[in-house]
């Protein structure tokens, strides 16, 4: 069994606890509140370019070139495309101001940089992976199930979108390409990074739905 497949199935309870979540379960029927919404859409901005920077790290450390290469193209759809998406968002949801890194934004984003810079390459690769694989899985789920008319159609259309999907399974196999190099020991921090991230998928959420602020 590969890594991502032994790590999935460990980090499942956590992800279970994420479509569970009201915020979840109110964005796919449509009746999540425009101001928790907005919330999001704000910590999400802040997140997303910290995102794509750590993308960037990890780019100048890897190993292979080929490695290199994608993870600076994961950086660029995070910042380019993924920045022009929220700007539109900005737009339609009357949102001018993303204010500042509130807490579990400001917690996940050190994560990520920090482990990036700090920890061995693949556990920053690992650590990375779960907003790409955690979104595309919670993005199908609420596209399968979600209530006709929803005001929030474009955000989810975007996240179960085929384009989308292909730079997860990438993320995916480098991870798993990566891991079969490692010992038993070095693919366990690569794990406990993902899960620690997974973890913090649901503080991401879980701090919008109720408006969490320093």
């Amino acid at each position: 069994m590969n890594w991502s497949t032994k790590t999935w199935k460990e980090t499942l309870p956590i992800y279970q606890s994420i479509i569970d979540m009201p915020y979840i379960k109110e964005l796919m029927d449509g009746t999540l509140p425009m101001e928790k919404f907005q919330f999001y859409l704000a910590q999400d901005s802040i997140y997303l370019e910290s995102f794509g920077r750590t993308f960037a790290l990890i780019a100048a450390r890897a190993d292979s070139i080929q490695d290199s290469l994608a993870y600076i193209r994961f950086a660029e759809m995070v910042i380019v495309v993924e920045r022009e998406m929220h700007e539109s968002y900005f737009r339609s949801f009357n949102l001018t101001d993303t204010g500042c890194a509130e807490p579990a934004c400001h917690h996940y984003n050190h994560f990520l940089k920090s482990t990036a810079a700090l920890d061995a390459v693949e556990v920053g690769m690992a650590a990375t992976l779960p907003c790409f694989w955690i979104y595309r899985e919670v993005g199908d789920y609420i596209y399968k199930n979600h209530s006709a008319n929803n005001p929030y159609q474009q955000w989810i259309d975007t996240y179960a979108s085929e384009e989308f999907s292909v730079f997860v399974n990438q993320a995916i196999d480098i991870c798993d390409a990566v891991a079969s190099q490692c010992t038993e020991k070095q693919q366990r921090a690569m794990t406990d990074a993902f899960i620690t991230a997974s973890r913090l998928e649901f503080q991401f959420w879980d701090s919008a739905y109720y408006l969490e602020k320093w």
